[in-house]
């Protein structure tokens, strides 16, 4: 494979950061281009990364850096909501059994990780810069830039997240569908007793729960209806999550005294995404959430973006011809693991929203990380 070949990364989140990293190692010229100016630095409150994200992470060469940097821990409680611990089960290491099964970190010291790694790896960056077209012929795509520039590419991969517009610019009509349930979340500091992550089901919230993320640190949440957000003004966040959060009991009572800054509470609703048929056209490809992306009910959000940047890099540093079957194969490959995840996240969520007293959570959960445990 020749290594002149260049890459254009669009979206600096994990998805296109880990690819970034990949690819440069594999010798590839690679410009990442990212539409925020501060590369998401400094946004969202928590992660929970499980095994098989760790694996991701460690193959990148920072899980060493996410070790120190937040807290592992190997089990999970269930509680009533006023705190009681009901049970407390031990984890599946997806990741294989030389990695704790979850760590928690803060997200803006996760992405600063992510962000010295693709420093490190010599991508050409360029923040505050969006594709806004790209015509595509039988060898590569040439791509024109909101700042005016152009540049040509022998593959691009559309890491924008969400709402990605390379997506809908090359004819993938697939969006994002609210699932009907929506998250308060926001860090705090961490009790010294939380150890793990607690979660209370039932209560004035759906599922109240937190995370420890550091030494002194943790993120809290609690998912509820979506509500239309125009009807929350953005300076009445903490105030909103605090009411939810004062039912609940045990360490709740030592968090939710720290929940009085609105600019530090996030609100987002539950969402469904799963492309069918191809994530590719041409040589455009989609990773991460702009080709899939599940409620957060498993966890398991970032470490199907970061299982897809390193399937990609795998099979394009592995073959010769970057064509039409080779993209294929990364759909083919990825898209039974995803489906299992994106279909399960959104089932635990609509057995809440309905009230199912019988479901068989334990089952679902257990059948869907035993799964993972395999390699992506």
């Amino acid at each position: 494979m020749s290594t002149a070949r260049t890459v254009l990364v669009i979206g600096g989140g994990a998805a296109g950061n880990a690819v970034t990293v990949l690819l440069r190692r594999a010798g590839l010229r690679v410009e990442l281009v990212e539409a925020k100016d501060d590369w998401n630095a400094t946004a969202g409150s928590g992660i929970t990364l499980q095994g098989n994200a760790l694996r991701v992470l460690r193959a990148l060469g920072v899980w060493e850096r996410v070790a120190q940097a937040g807290f592992a821990f190997d089990s999970a409680g269930l509680t009533a909501p006023d705190g009681t611990v009901l049970h407390v089960a031990r984890d599946l290491r997806t990741g294989g059994d030389d990695l704790p099964a979850t760590v928690g970190i803060e997200r803006p010291r996760l992405q600063r990780i992510l962000i010295d790694a693709v420093r490190a790896s010599g991508a050409d960056v360029r923040l505050g810069t969006r594709a806004e077209a790209l015509e595509q012929d039988g060898d590569g795509v040439r791509v024109r830039f909101g700042d005016g520039t152009e540049g040509r590419y022998d593959l691009v991969i559309a890491a924008d997240g969400l709402g990605s517009a390379t997506r809908a610019a090359i004819g993938i009509t697939d969006k994002p569908e609210p699932t009907g349930m929506a998250v308060w979340r926001v860090a705090a500091p961490r009790p010294a007793g939380v150890v793990r992550t607690d979660l209370a089901y039932g209560g004035p919230a759906y599922i109240a729960g937190y995370c420890p993320t550091g030494d002194t640190t943790l993120y809290a949440y609690v998912a509820e209806d979506s509500r239309d957000r125009a009807s929350i003004p953005p300076e009445t966040y903490a105030d909103e999550m605090r009411r939810l959060a004062s039912a609940y009991g045990g360490h709740w009572t030592e968090i939710v005294p720290h929940i009085t800054d609105p600019a530090k509470v996030n609100y987002t609703w539950f969402d469904r995404l799963l492309v069918e048929g191809s994530w590719h056209r041409g040589r455009v490809v989609l990773a991460g959430d702009a080709a899939h992306c599940c409620p957060p009910t498993l966890a398991q959000g970032a470490a199907m973006s970061l299982e897809d940047a390193l399937v990609l890099a795998e099979l394009l540093t592995g073959a010769d011809d970057w064509d039409d079957a080779l993209l294929r194969a990364y759909y083919e490959r990825r898209v039974p693991r995803v489906r299992a995840v994106v279909e399960a996240s959104v089932l635990l969520g609509r057995w809440q929203l309905d009230g199912v007293r019988d479901a068989d959570v334990p089952g679902l959960m257990g059948r869907t990380m035993s799964l993972l445990r395999e390699e992506p």
